[in-house]
């Protein structure tokens, strides 16, 4: 019988030499595009949806590239201070990169990435764990959205559910989730059931630079932390 891949010992040491090889790469791309590009910009996300950002990267193929990952690897990237900065002034932007942030290279103009930036926003299905934007709350008497062979699935969320004629029905009032407090993983179900998006997903620019020039959006604190994104 053939060995199942799944089984076989991966030796440490490959898999060490593989991600250093990784970084190394991002590393060298990076500092290809701060010489291929006019401008850079650092920017942050909330809610990130992976799919979402992919499409808005696509629009931008041609005239931009973008860079997540490792805060720590972006700064050395760029230089982390003036003596080890790859182009001079360019370890601004590196200190600013921390928590969930990237990095954006391009030749549009200012005012064009200003604008695709701000007015990017996508509606999302919150995840288990997100703060509730609102309360949600059902009242008791039939929930016709829903066909009969969802109530199992309705009470293992935690609804006071039950059939009538072949109708869901909630024996009483039921609390979804409250504004404020984070989503449990059945919270998050039911929204979705529901239709209730929670989630939007935004960018947000927190520093240009250029050769010319370096412009501030966001003020952060002045650490050298540096954190990388969760």
């Amino acid at each position: 019988m053939p060995k199942s891949k799944r089984n076989r010992p991966v030796t440490l040491s490959k898999t060490k030499k593989k991600g250093r090889e990784h970084k190394e790469a991002i590393v060298n791309a990076i500092r290809e595009s701060a010489e291929k590009y006019s401008s850079v910009y650092a920017f942050s996300f909330e809610n990130m949806r992976n799919l979402k950002f992919k499409e808005f990267r696509e629009q931008l193929k041609s005239t931009s590239r973008f860079f997540l990952g490792s805060n720590k690897v972006m700064q050395v990237s760029l230089g982390r201070s003036a003596a080890d900065e790859i182009i001079p002034g360019i370890q601004k932007v590196s200190k600013l990169l921390r928590g969930n942030s990237g990095l954006c290279f391009t030749n549009l103009p200012k005012e064009e990435i200003e604008r695709l930036f701000n007015e990017y926003e996508e509606y999302d299905f919150a995840r288990t764990g997100s703060m509730a934007s609102e309360k949600v709350e059902l009242k008791e008497g039939p929930l016709e959205q829903f066909t009969h062979e969802m109530e199992p699935f309705l009470r293992k969320q935690g609804l006071p559910v039950r059939l009538n004629k072949g109708v869901v029905e909630l024996v009483s009032d039921f609390v979804v989730c409250e504004e404020g407090k984070p989503l449990s993983p059945e919270s998050a179900r039911t929204l979705r059931l529901l239709g209730i998006k929670m989630a939007t997903f935004r960018l947000h620019l927190i520093c240009r630079w250029s050769p010319e020039e370096f412009e501030l959006y966001i003020e952060r604190p002045d650490d050298d932390s540096g954190g990388d994104s969760a």
